[in-house]
Order: structure tokens, then sequence, then C-alpha cells
């Protein structure tokens, strides 16, 4: 049976962390996945915790009955230039002792680096590796991996293979739908690239999107002409071209109970009846609590 956590976004700019476990629970969630905000861990940041948060947080967790399952911290880890790792480095050591101060037994994060220096940039993620593996493993506390566009990984396969080069048991990858069409090339094989990802599949994030390269490339316009981005939505199920029907049913007959997170972005103004008609699809589909 799936834990279905809430990514809140769409509430950060109104709530706090605090009230944002109220709201998962008024919306039916036992479970949250915490992205970045500016007051706790805020895009390649130090994380801006204080004691006094924390508190604030184990007390919001212990009256509304949800629990932080996950933090989603974004930090270029991965980065060419050193110094930067470094700073990220350290970044990472201080959000786990913040995991660990909350028993957060789950860290769902991405690559980063510079996806135009991807051999540089996969050297420095296996050295951060190397500095962290000890941190994580002396706090007990599990990570997952997504190739998120722009990173210096951004296709499915190449990011299981990284993954599988750290060789660790609580490190494995997270796949996430409204990145699929970015991770297959453009392609929409999603029962093989979850097939290549075997047992390392550990953590799914659940949102639509529609395909950027259908319609010779159109669906999006960006100027000029060839910048350098990538584009992809965080829809609600049906707002998109995944195929849905043929996810699930794959999902039900591997028998994947790990955690689903539902991540719609950009639809503030329908966020609580997403939330709970996703809530209420995973259930239907999969399972859940």
């Amino acid at each position: 049976m799936v834990k279905i956590l809430l990514d809140p976004s769409m509430y950060h700019p109104h709530l706090s962390v605090a009230q944002e476990l109220h709201k998962a629970a008024e919306l039916g969630y036992r479970y949250l996945e915490l992205s970045p905000r500016a007051d706790f861990h805020e895009w390649h940041h130090y994380p801006k915790v204080d004691r006094h948060q924390i508190a604030e947080v184990k007390q919001a967790m212990k009256d509304s009955g949800v629990k932080i399952w996950t933090f989603n911290p974004v930090f270029d880890w991965a980065s060419p230039d050193e110094q930067e790792r470094q700073a990220q480095v350290r970044n990472w050591k201080r959000l786990l002792e913040i995991a660990d101060a909350l028993e957060v037994p789950l860290i769902a994060t991405e690559f980063s680096g510079d996806p135009n220096r991807p051999r540089q940039s996969e050297h420095q993620f296996y050295r951060s590796m190397e500095e962290l593996v000890p941190v994580f493993e002396k706090y007990g506390i599990e990570c997952t991996i997504e190739a998120h566009p722009y990173d210096f990984v951004e296709t499915n396969d190449r990011a299981v293979q990284i993954v599988r080069g750290v060789d660790r048991d609580w490190l494995n990858y997270e796949f996430c739908f409204p990145h699929a069409f970015h991770l297959a090339g453009g392609g929409s094989d999603l029962r093989g690239m979850l097939d290549y990802a075997g047992d390392r599949l550990k953590h799914l994030h659940i949102a639509d999107v529609y395909n950027h390269l259908a319609n010779v490339g159109n669906r999006y316009i960006i100027n000029p002409p060839g910048v350098d981005a990538r584009v992809h939505q965080h829809n609600e199920i049906g707002n998109g071209e995944i195929d849905w029907d043929d996810a699930f049913a794959y999902l039900r007959e591997r028998e994947y109970d790990g955690p689903v997170s539902v991540c719609v972005f950009g639809w503030e103004e329908d966020a609580d009846d997403i939330h709970r008609r996703m809530r209420r699809r995973i259930l239907d589909e999969l399972g859940g609590q």
C-alpha cells in the first residue's frame, strides 16, 4: 500500500510549514513532501531553520496527525565549480541535521550540475557523495534522486546508472512523471523506463504534462529559437498526455508500494480541489494511506 504525499508548493506563498501540515490534514493527506521554500530549504541556499521553527513543526505534526515523510531539496552538489560544490555539501549536512531532528526518513532530490558540462558534473556528484555517504548513514536517512530537466543527466537510463554507481541500498531512483518526455527524449515508453529502474525505483512524483516535442516541437514556443532552456509542466492528471491507465496498470502489476508524491504546480486558484481529486485517483488506482 503506497504512502500518498502532498507537495504543498502551491501553498508556500500563503502558509507556514506548520499551517501546511494542517492544510494537508484538511485535504485528507497523512504525509507531506516539503519542497523548497525560502524560510526552510531554499534552492541552492543554506537552510534557514532554527530550533524554534523545528519545535513549531514538531508540534504541528503532532496536532495535525500529518508527518513530513520527505524533504525535497535542490542543492547543486554536482556543480563543476569546486567552491560552489563545497558550499552545497555544507547545505546538505545542515539539512540532514534538520531531517534527523524532525524524524524525516527520506530525502527526495535532484542531480543538478550543468547539462553543458555533464562529465565534469558527474565527477563532482560522486565527490559529493563520498563526503555525504557517512552523514546519511550516521542519521539512517534514505535518499532518492530524479533526473530533472536541465540537470547534468536528463534521461531515465543514465540517471539509474549513476545511482547504481553509488551502490548503497538506501540511495535509489525517483521517477517523475511530469518529466517523462524529457526522461525518454521525447518518447513515451513508460514501461520501458520503469522496468529499467528495476528495484532502484523507490519513489514517484505524480502530475501530468504535455509532450514538449510534439507537433514538430511547436507545442511550446520559446524565444529566441534555440535558447538554452527546458520546458515542462506539473498538471493535474488528465491535463496532459501521460497514459495514466497504462501507468497505473503497470504499477499494480509490479506491486509498487513506495511513496507517491502529488506535485501539481501553477494552479493555485483550484489547489484544494485538485489535491483532493489527485488523492482520490491514486487511492482508487493503487490504494494507499
